[in-house]
C-alpha cells in the first residue's frame, strides 16, 4: 500500500466518527497502556540495542513516564472533553456561549531515535485522547526500537485507526507530501524547517519539537555540590543525546574551581573510575554520530574524560575547560556527553551571552537568589527549565513542554497533549424565543444611537 492509499484509509476511516466518542478514546488509551506493559522487555532489549539503553534507564526515562502520561490522559479525559462555559455578551443575548474542543482530523507522527519510544507513544497516547487517527513515522536510525513500535501498534490497532510507516528519508518525504490535518514533529531543527516548509503547502498546523543549546548558569551562591550532581544527572542520561540536557555551563569564576571539582567526583560518583567499562553507561546512536562528537572534543581543552571506545561507539564522560565561544564545541547542539564550561563575571554577563544565541529549549540555573532568579527569568527567552535542577520540568504531567523561536512552537504532555491535537471551536446556540431588532438593517439615527450605548 503506497503512502497515499494509507492516509486515504486513515481519513475514510475517521469520517466514520468512531474515533470520537469518549468510551471509543478511553478503550484505546487502555489498550495502549496494556500493550506497552506487555511488550516492556521487548522494549527494554530493543532500546539496549539502538541505544545501550540499561534496563532501568529504559524504564526511567521511556516506558515509565509514557504510562504516566496515559495514566494522567484517563484519569481526565472526560473532563477534557467537555464544553467550557463561556460568558454570553449583551449583544447575543438571549444565547448560551461556550468552546467546544474538536479532534483535528488524520495526524501524523514523526519521531526521533533518541527516545524512541517516550518521544512516539505519548505523542500518540494525546492524539488519540483528543479522538484523531494517527500515522505513525519512527526514526530509521533506532531501527530495533522502531520495530517493536511497529508490532506493538499493529498488534493493538486496526491499522485504519492507527498505522506505522517505517523506512528513511524516501518514506519521510513521501509522507510530508501528503495532506495531513497536523504533524507533530520531535527532532532537529534543520529538519524542523524542512517538516515546516512541507507543511506551509497544504496550510496544515504543526508542533515543532526541536533542541538548541541549552545552558546551565551556576551562579556563587548556589549550592556547588548539589548542583553538581543534578548538573551530571540531567546531562549523562542517554549519554547526553537528550534535547533538554544541559549542553554548557556558564559558571560564576569565583566558584569554576569548586564546581568541575565536584563534576569530576559525581561523574565517577555515578559510572566508576573507568566509566568506558559501566554497563550503565549508553552507546552514541551510529558512527556518524560518534565521529562527529568525537571531533568537537579538544584534548587541550579536557580536564576529565575525553576517552573513546571506537569498537562500541562510546564516549566517556567528558569535561572541558578554557572553552571560548568559538570554540567548534560552542557552535552546534553538542548531543553527546561532553560538557564544556564557561566562565562570567557578573549575572548581567550571563544573560547577555544567553541572549545572543538562538533561543534555547532549555535553561537551568542554580542559585538562592530571588534577585538573580527574577533577572534571568525576566530577561532570558527559552522553552522551559529548572531553578536548581536539571531534566526534570519534562516529567510533570501539569506542565506543558515545548521550545521557542529556533527551539520550536507548539506543547504537550498532560493536558497541553490534549490541546494539542484538538482544535477549538468557538460556539454560540442563539434562543428562537426572542429576537434583538437592533442588529438589522436598515439601522437608522435611532438605532445607531442605541448600538453605541450598547457597545460602550
Amino acid at each position: 500500500m503506497t503512502v497515499s492509499e494509507i492516509v486515504s484509509r486513515q481519513r475514510n476511516y475517521y469520517q466514520t466518527n468512531a474515533s470520537k466518542p469518549y468510551e471509543f478514546r478511553k478503550a484505546e488509551l487502555e489498550k495502549l497502556y496494556k500493550a506497552i506493559n506487555e511488550y516492556e522487555q521487548k522494549i527494554k532489549e530493543a532500546l539496549f540495542k539502538d541505544l545501550g539503553k540499561s534496563s532501568g534507564e529504559a524504564y526511567l526515562t521511556e516506558i515509565g513516564v509514557t504510562l504516566k502520561e496515559i495514566k494522567y490522559l484517563l484519569k481526565h479525559l472526560k473532563k477534557f472533553m467537555k464544553n467550557d462555559k463561556r460568558k454570553t455578551e449583551i449583544t447575543n443575548f438571549p444565547a448560551k456561549s461556550f468552546i467546544s474542543p474538536s479532534p483535528f482530523g488524520v495526524v501524523l507522527i514523526m519521531s526521533p531515535w533518541n527516545y524512541p519510544i517516550y518521544l512516539t507513544l505519548a505523542p500518540l497516547a494525546g492524539a488519540i485522547a483528543a479522538g484523531n487517527t494517527v500515522v505513525i513515522k519512527p526514526s530509521n536510525y533506532s531501527s530495533n526500537t522502531s520495530d517493536v513500535i511497529y508490532d506493538l501498534i499493529k498488534s493493538t490497532y486496526k491499522e485504519e485507526y492507527v498505522t506505522v510507516v517505517k523506512g528513511g528519508r524516501e518514506e519521510n518525504q513521501d509522507l510530508l507530501n501528503q495532506k495531513f490535518d497536523y504533524i507533530f514533529f520531535t527532532g532537529s531543527t534543520s529538519v524542523g524547517k524542512i517538516v515546516m516548509e512541507k507543511a506551509s503547502k497544504n496550510l496544515t498546523p504543526v508542533s515543532l519539537e526541536l533542541g538548541g543549546k541549552s545552558p546551565t548558569i551556576v551562579a556563587s551562591d548556589a549550592n556547588i555540590d548539589l548542583s553538581a550532581k543534578r548538573i551530571i544527572f540531567g546531562k549523562l542520561i542517554n549519554v547526553g543525546q537528550t534535547c533538554v540536557a544541559p549542553d554548557y555551563i556558564l559558571a560564576d569564576k569565583v566558584i569554576v574551581e569548586n564546581l568541575i571539582e565536584k563534576l569530576i567526583y559525581y561523574v565517577k560518583e555515578f559510572y566508576g573510575e573507568k566509566p568506558l567499562e559501566h554497563p550503565s553507561l549508553g552507546k552514541i546512536i551510529n558512527e556518524k554520530h560518534f565521529g562527529r562528537l568525537v571531533g568537537l572534543i579538544d584534548k587541550q581543552d579536557v580536564v576529565f574524560g575525553g576517552d573513546i571506545d571506537k569498537k562500541n561507539i562510546k564516549i566517556s564522560p567528558t569535561i572541558l575547560r578554557n572553552v571560548s565561544s568559538d570554540s567548534p564545541v560552542m557552535q552546534e547542539e553538542i548531543f553527546g556527553p561532553i560538557l564544556p564550561i564557561l566562565t562570567y563575571d557578573s549575572i548581567e554577563d550571563a544573560i547577555r551571552f544567553v541572549n545572543s544565541r538562538p533561543h534555547p529549549l532549555a535553561l537551568y540555573l542554580f542559585t538562592n537568589s530571588k534577585v538573580i532568579i527574577k533577572q534571568v527569568l525576566n530577561n532570558c527567552s527559552f522553552g522551559g527549565g529548572c531553578i536548581n535542577d536539571t531534566i526534570m520540568q519534562v516529567a510533570s504531567d501539569y506542565l506543558p513542554f515545548g521550545g521557542v523561536g529556533d527551539s520550536g512552537m507548539g506543547k504537550y504532555h498532560g493536558k497541553a497533549s490534549f490541546d494539542t491535537f484538538s482544535h477549538y471551536r468557538s460556539i454560540i446556540k442563539k434562543s428562537n424565543v426572542f429576537d434583538l431588532p437592533i442588529r438589522y438593517f436598515p439601522i437608522n439615527e435611532k438605532k445607531e444611537k442605541l448600538i453605541k450605548q450598547v457597545l460602550k
